[in-house]
């Protein structure tokens, strides 16, 4: 069964979602829903309140209801209830909110837009990026994004070739690589930013993204020759494959003066750019 993961925005709030091929349908993180319908900042309390009494009203949604490991802010992988978007709608019919209808309307167009993005690709590719630019991202930077995007989907593809697994072993990679190339992991890096839950790629620079596209790319290639049979073989070059860009950073900052990994986020970014119009 194929699966695709996702962020998706619902009045710039991140939903995490995912993409299940075989049934056609987008699952959910309720915990994120219940979040932006309650505006609670206790929404696992929330839900499980909610459960607990869904079950005493004899509903037979909560026992429904599926897991799913997803990313938290903290960069680690947790089981995390998820549901489709039938149950997503009598679930908010049990959750007073303004938002419920607006909500009800956005499901409803994420679903649309992805049967559509299956006829036509370049639909989705579309709709990315005005999403970028509608939150004032530059044209070039936008071009950087998606390519990242392009690199980082053919280096998952090669770890699945390869038997890594989704979730952890993913994320343990990732971390390899990153370090080997800025010389912070993940969770460093996104402490060094100032982020929490915000994507990380969606806060580095254009010199940033190249150097992260460079290490994932050198790594894929890596693979495709080396041809891993093991975690910790995978492990190995992913190591490599950061390392080679990450002396690359080395050269560019001994050039320049100045640190490639810097504090700046997307914001700041933003800002600069604003100033400068």
């Amino acid at each position: 069964m194929t699966k695709e993961t996702a962020i998706k925005l619902f009045e710039q709030n991140k939903i995490r979602s995912f993409w299940d091929d075989e049934q056609e349908k987008w699952y959910f993180s309720i915990v994120d829903i219940v979040e932006v319908l309650t505006e609670t900042d206790r929404p696992r309390k929330y839900w499980s309140d909610l459960k607990s009494k869904l079950k005493k009203e004899g509903s037979q949604l909560s026992d429904k209801i599926g897991q799913l490991k997803m990313e938290a802010a903290d960069g680690k992988f947790y089981k995390t209830d998820i549901a489709d978007t039938e149950q997503l709608f009598r679930l908010i019919q049990s959750i007073p909110s303004p938002k419920a209808e607006p909500f009800k309307l956005w499901i409803a167009q994420v679903a649309r837009e992805r049967i559509d993005e299956i006829e036509d690709p370049e639909i989705g590719i579309d709709r990315l990026m005005e999403t970028y630019l509608k939150k004032g991202y530059s044209k070039e930077w936008v071009n950087q994004r998606l390519k990242s995007i392009e690199v980082r989907k053919d280096l998952t593809d090669e770890w699945d070739n390869r038997g890594v697994k989704k979730g952890q072993e993913y994320a343990i990679l990732t971390d390899e690589i990153t370090k080997a190339w800025s010389g912070l992991s993940v969770k460093e890096y996104k402490n060094h930013k100032g982020l929490k839950k915000e994507n990380l790629r969606d806060n580095m620079s254009n010199l940033e993204l190249v150097l992260n596209m460079l290490a994932e790319a050198t790594t894929t290639e890596i693979s495709k020759e080396k041809k891993p049979e093991t975690f910790v073989e995978n492990k190995v070059i992913a190591k490599q494959g950061g390392t080679i860009a990450g002396n690359t950073r080395k050269e560019i900052e001994e050039k320049t003066g100045k640190s490639v990994v810097n504090k700046l986020k997307a914001i700041d970014y933003l800002n600069i750019k604003k100033e400068l119009e």
